[in-house]
């Protein structure tokens, strides 16, 4: 079970990567589009991964059917509701929701700043609906280059007081930190806080340029960081949180086994490493299935599991009175 007596908090979760396989179907159905199946269980192979993948990006190519039902900003607004509700269910205490609004418009041509306003509206009508704690990511996707990033950037800063941070996510080894400096400046000095997938599909030296050159206070996987006892040091210094997925780093060949993953590692050196989802509709999981399961699988002590929610409250970008208010959360609610 659960200890309900810490918040239940995920800071790393796509949102474009938990889509409902119902949605799927019924929004494929209602727009013609030609699915690789018309029930769930037929869907499922498609969009879900049910066993350990060559690397990331062929973890990424289940998002296909996830975003290529975004076929016009209603269903971008559906979604992004229906991921708040999805947390609610959960009994997610306080979620941070990431997205990459050039991966969602790109399969249907919607105008990227549309589908901004689109997810920030959705999810600030179920969090209002719903009473659910929420804050929202922005992902430049590098995967499409440091020009089109430019752009992706554009249509999120005419958004940027719904937003809380900037993330960097995508093809970590073919598109290096260093071609992001300049963007990752002007989401600095929009006010916005960082943090960077790094050490997942490439080594220390890209944990560490996210955080001396793109001003990460925050990473993403940060697997690869272990093999470096200097960068480990930087990150305990700087105080960065490492935002750990334990099923997702198994399904993409990052670690081979639970067993392997360093988050305990990290947690005894007393980085302000934390426990999160990732894609649970790809990877076919709960956050609970990440603290109950994956976490004990990975070798931490019930009192490690305990800090690592702790640290998720702490590296949570909440102001103070958020963060209190978040800490004074009490009972799982229905």
């Amino acid at each position: 079970m659960i200890d309900r007596s810490l918040p239940l908090v995920d800071l790393h979760r796509h949102l474009d990567g938990c889509v409902r396989l119902e949605t799927i179907l019924d929004l494929g159905r209602r727009h013609g589009l030609p699915l690789p199946a018309w029930d769930v269980e037929g869907l499922r192979p498609h969009t879900q991964v049910s066993g350990r993948q060559p690397g990331v990006m062929e973890f990424i190519a289940k998002f296909r059917w996830m975003t290529g039902v975004m076929v016009d900003l209603d269903a971008v607004r559906r979604i992004a509701w229906e991921r708040v509700e999805d947390a609610r269910r959960e009994c997610l205490d306080y979620v941070e929701l990431r997205f990459s609004p050039w991966f969602m418009a790109e399969p249907h041509g919607l105008d990227p700043a549309g589908v901004v306003e689109a997810v920030a509206d959705g999810v600030a009508a179920a969090a209002r609906d719903l009473g659910q704690s929420v804050n929202l990511i922005g992902i430049l996707s590098r995967t499409y280059g440091p020009v089109v990033a430019a752009r992706e950037l554009e249509a999120l800063l005419a958004h940027r007081d719904r937003l809380v941070a900037l993330d960097l996510a995508g093809d970590e080894a073919g598109f290096p930190g260093e071609l992001f400096v300049e963007h990752f400046r002007r989401a600095r000095d929009a006010g916005w806080h960082v943090t960077v997938h790094a050490g997942e599909a490439d080594g220390p030296h890209s944990v560490r340029q996210a955080v001396e050159g793109l001003g990460a206070e925050r990473i993403g996987h940060a697997v690869r960081a272990a093999e470096d006892p200097a960068l480990l040091d930087l990150l305990a210094g700087r105080g960065v949180a490492i935002e750990a997925n334990l099923t997702s780093n198994v399904q993409t060949s990052t670690v081979p086994d639970y067993a392997s993953h360093p988050l305990r590692r990290f947690l005894e050196r007393g980085l302000l490493a934390t426990i999160n989802s990732d894609d649970p509709g790809i990877s076919g999981i709960t956050l609970a299935h990440e603290v109950e399961t994956a976490a004990p699988a990975a070798g931490l002590s019930p009192e490690q599991v305990r800090q690592a929610r702790r640290n998720a409250v702490a590296a949570a970008f909440l102001d103070p009175g958020g963060r209190a208010a978040l800490l004074n959360r009490g009972a799982p609610r229905v």
